[in-house]
């Protein structure tokens, strides 16, 4: 590789920096390791579980690292398995000492602020992957002491997925052979895969005989009164509406049980053995336990634990997945990436009170609007899918130590 002064002036700064050890989170798990890099924080969640579906894919152990900027703890809650680790400075003993303890198996490093220091002594131990680069520069800017090191520090990846063809042509143009650039995209959060019951399903689908159906999903007890509100006033111009209740947690069931009952709602307890009959107005479940068939049933969700703030709001993705189109609250901060793509796709609409849920149901009546939101989402799941295909393709393939592929 090229001498590049201005890396070589980069790396000698930061010999220069004062140490400041991190604390270590927890001991290394046992197998293979596989670590990853946020430069957006807010972004954290998204890239864990891509970690976790590659580490599914490999080792027993499920277990991933994941670092984010300096004093940055990631904006939302990680899945389990997923172990955050305050990222080390640019001091050399800092990164060693980092690097010692973890001993990862390989490197995903996910945006465009880049750490020269830290990218240089991983991989001389292990292959890296930097993904959706777009326009790099120093994670910090004070740090160019000297000719830009971005090209050389870009050098130390072995392969880079870029967001669009003509930075993967300036990529190809700038770099070494030696480093692999690839078309990516966006990198968003995948939809777990939801079960269900097949005979459930069709024996449900049997009984409703075509009626018109809609799924409060993941709801807590404040967020009825203004479901339950909204559920009227449709039903003034939808008078077979019925409404699917799912609780975000169990011990919310009785709560909720209660407030439809104290409005003398025509209610089935799924849970009791109950099939919704034909002038059953509310089905009523005990827990979230059974959303992959709630979400195959109704062809709309409110994704709840979003209107009341406080709740931080439930995966949209899930119904999307399954071809529901999604309504929403305000208070979505722990999924707010896929809401903003489903959102921007059309597959998604937000509501903010008792009355924006009603219009929006009452829209959606339509079966045009309707499908055009479920294609929308659909959309999304499978650019989604594409995406986080290829990058576990190319980490299998880079911890496998296979050939470069062209």
């Amino acid at each position: 590789m090229p001498r590049s002064l201005g890396l070589a002036a980069y790396l000698a700064f930061a010999r220069r920096q004062p140490r400041k050890p991190v604390p270590l989170a927890a001991e290394r798990p046992k197998g293979e390791l596989i670590w990853l890099h946020c430069s957006d924080p807010s972004r954290a969640r998204s890239l864990a579980q891509l970690g976790l579906r590659l580490a599914n894919l490999r080792d027993e152990t499920q277990k991933v690292l994941i670092t984010t900027a300096s004093g940055t703890p990631p904006a939302q809650n990680l899945p389990d398995g997923a172990i955050w680790q305050e990222c080390p400075t640019e001091n050399p003993d800092d990164i060693e000492a980092f690097l010692h303890h973890w001993r990862p198996d390989m490197l995903i490093w996910l945006g465009k602020l880049l750490r020269p220091a830290l990218t240089v002594a991983s991989s001389k131990r292990m292959p890296c992957m930097l993904v959706e680069p777009n326009a790099p520069t120093l994670e910090n800017k004070r740090w160019r002491v000297g000719p830009e090191p971005i090209r050389a520090t870009l050098a130390h990846f072995n392969v880079i997925l870029a967001d669009t063809k003509a930075i993967v042509a300036r990529f190809r143009s700038m770099l070494p052979e030696d480093v692999e650039v690839h078309p990516g995209g966006l990198l968003t959060e995948e939809p777990p895969a939801l079960v269900h019951v097949e005979s459930d399903l069709e024996e449900l689908r049997d009984a409703l005989k075509g009626r018109p159906v809609w799924l409060a999903a993941r709801v807590h007890p404040d967020e009825l009164p203004a479901i339950l509100a909204a559920f009227r006033s449709a039903l003034r111009l939808s008078h077979r509406l019925l409404l699917v209740i799912v609780p975000d947690r169990a011990d919310h069931a009785t709560a909720i049980r209660d407030q439809v009952h104290a409005q003398d709602w025509r209610v089935a307890n799924w849970d009791d053995g109950a099939f919704p009959e034909e002038d059953t107005q509310i089905l009523l479940t005990e827990s979230p336990g059974e959303l992959g068939l709630w979400y195959r049933i109704a062809p709309v969700s409110f994704v709840g634990s979003s209107l009341i703030s406080g709740h931080g709001g439930r995966d949209p993705l899930e119904p999307a997945a399954l071809g529901s189109a999604v309504l929403y609250g305000p208070s979505v901060r722990n999924h707010l990436d896929s809401y903003t793509r489903l959102a921007n796709a059309g597959a998604a609409r937000i509501v903010r009170d008792a009355d924006s849920l009603a219009t929006a149901l009452i829209q959606l009546a339509a079966p045009d609007q309707l499908a055009a939101m479920a294609h929308a989402g659909w959309q999304v799941i499978s650019e989604t899918a594409e995406v986080t295909d290829a990058i576990v393709a190319h980490a299998q393939r880079l911890l496998d130590g296979d050939e470069v592929v062209g």
